[in-house]
């Protein structure tokens, strides 16, 4: 009886060793479908990034230019090309009387791709503009590149 309970014993033993491992074969088809995943959701999350990061420079465009609007109530006029944002945080020399500031919460950023907003009085349309040249940072450009104003 113990002999044939040994025999099973070793075939048992034997049979979960074999088991225990995977293939090569089976390891590249494993590979072989993460690579196809990746392949057809990594285009799609970056195309997703790119819509996010313009979504937050009109934001932060839009929220500059309500500051701007503030600070002229409070000042009778707009800051100066010169003066430029950072005005919105400091007070200025000339006729800082007046001025009620900060006008913003929190310090002014560069844009999500990391360029200064460039600000301008008079704009080309309006009296002021504020300005995003984009993710490479040059005039023109489309999607993600393309300029962002509040004009």
């Amino acid at each position: 009886m113990t002999g044939m309970m040994g025999r099973m014993a070793r075939r048992y033993r034997a049979d979960t060793a074999r088991s225990r491992g995977f293939t090569l074969l089976e390891l590249l088809v494993v590979v072989l479908i993460i690579g196809l995943l990746a392949s057809y959701v990594g285009p799609k999350y970056f195309a997703q990034v790119a819509k996010s990061e313009v979504t937050t420079a009109k934001a932060q465009i839009e929220a500059y230019a309500k500051a701007v609007d503030n600070f002229r109530l409070d000042m009778g006029r707009f800051p100066t090309t010169e003066e430029g944002l950072a005005v919105l945080m400091t007070r200025p020399a000339a006729d800082g009387d007046k001025w009620n500031g900060p006008y913003l919460r929190k310090a002014i950023i560069p844009d999500p791709w990391g360029h200064a907003y460039l600000y301008r009085a008079p704009g080309d349309k309006g009296e002021f503009a504020i300005q995003s040249y984009g993710r490479d940072g040059q005039p023109g450009g489309t999607g993600p590149d393309a300029d962002l104003s509040n004009e």
